[in-house]
């Protein structure tokens, strides 16, 4: 799978660009500020509907514009697809494959597939559990598209469910209330049940590529492990060793709606929904110990690049090549981190790298180079390709 175009139209610093990409690696050089990393993010956005830098889209269209357009032509397998995709400010986002309009954006979700690796990985090991929740969930959805339906609609029951719950919370609790609270319940599961099955299926198949990856990395190290953390599964659905079953969504609806009739005291005294997999988290651990909070700072990178190179190669051994995105890394590594990075992405069918300066990508993966430079006042500053790039020594 590659990039053969890449087009923008009011995306963050890019008022317009039409890019020429093929299979290989491709280096976009400039200062920090310039627009580099809006590129990536862009490609990012086309394969997970979501930017890897911030949590709404509001951002990522440019300053006075009303809306912003993300397009590219994807070849998979000797077939090219064109998708697109336009943000809208205060409206709904619109999607086209090979210029149709589709009925929803989700619908583009699987034509390309991205691995993007950035400084702000080390969030998945230091940072919230929501960070590593929203790794499994895009991972999953990478390797099972129509996936995007169920967490959408889990999203939107969680929602409903939660306003209820404080409604009932504040007032006497009625029958229709609480019989409303029944039809819920079974929504949320049946929701959930698909999602957990996804994540389980998703650690259980992760783990080796992980671990390797680990050992490859910093094989000094302790070994790296992952595993999934849930206060209401029972302890053999959370072995990664666990062979994932056929029959394990109705058993994990069945569990889930008993652990809510459990719960609902306390929910209705909260407020809140307390089970479920938002509640959910990755565990990740060194040797004996949780890496958060006991890893250094170099063992942190080394299991954030980990996961990244993990999700690369699970993704490669399904039968896809996903485009390997690499934003301003490796001057973020050390030696070793570097070269175990450069040996995968020197195999990748293609490699989009960010970085300062040629010096800061390894020799093994030095080519094609583009200049990314910026034009106009600081405030209203337009980034664009410079006629002439630097090569690489």
């Amino acid at each position: 799978m590659f990039i053969r175009a890449l087009s923008l139209r009011d995306f963050r610093s890019w008022e317009h660009a039409e890019l020429e990409l093929s299979p290989g690696r491709t280096v976009f050089l400039g200062s920090n500020g310039n627009g580099k990393t809006n590129l990536l993010e862009a490609i990012g956005y086309l394969a997970t509907l979501g930017s890897h830098r911030v949590a709404a889209d509001a951002p990522l269209i440019r300053m006075g514009a009303q809306r912003a357009r993300i397009g590219a032509t994807v070849v998979n397998t000797g077939r090219e697809l064109r998708v697109d995709i336009e943000l809208n400010q205060g409206a709904a986002n619109r999607a086209q494959i090979n210029r149709s309009p589709v009925r929803r954006p989700r619908e583009i979700l699987g034509i390309l597939q991205t691995v993007l690796f950035a400084p702000e990985d080390l969030a998945l090991v230091r940072g919230d559990p929501g960070e590593r929740r929203r790794f499994l969930d895009e991972l999953c959805t990478a390797r099972l598209p129509r996936l995007a339906g169920v967490r959408s609609d889990y999203d939107r029951v969680l929602r409903q469910r939660s306003a209820l719950l404080k409604t009932a919370g504040r007032q006497a609790r009625s029958r229709s209330d609480l019989s409303t609270l029944d039809v819920w319940d079974g929504h949320l599961a049946e929701h959930a049940s698909v999602l957990l099955a996804e994540r389980l299926r998703l650690v259980h198949d992760l783990y080796p590529h992980l671990a390797q990856s680990y050992r490859s990395i910093a094989p000094e190290s302790r070994p790296a492990a992952i595993g999934y953390r849930s206060a209401y599964l029972p302890p053999e659905f959370l072995d990664p060793a666990r062979d994932p079953q056929s029959d394990d969504t109705a058993a994990l609806e069945e569990i889930v709606l008993r652990e809510l009739v459990a719960a609902r005291s306390k929910e209705l005294e909260r407020g809140v929904c307390l089970v479920g997999p938002h509640r959910d988290d990755l565990d990740l651990v060194l040797g004996d110990a949780p890496a958060k909070g006991f890893a250094s700072h170099g063992e942190s990178w080394s299991f954030a690049l980990a996961l990244r190179l993990g999700a690369f190669d699970l993704l490669r051994s399904t039968g896809a090549e996903p485009v390997l995105l690499l934003d301003d890394v490796f001057a973020e590594l050390d030696r070793r981190r570097r070269t175990a990075l450069a040996e995968v992405a020197a195999g990748a069918e293609q490699v989009l790298i960010t970085a300062a300066v040629p010096e800061d990508v390894p020799a093994e993966l030095a080519a094609v180079p583009l200049r990314v430079e910026t034009t106009g006042e600081s405030t209203h500053r337009t980034s664009r390709i410079a006629e002439h790039a630097p090569g690489f020594a």
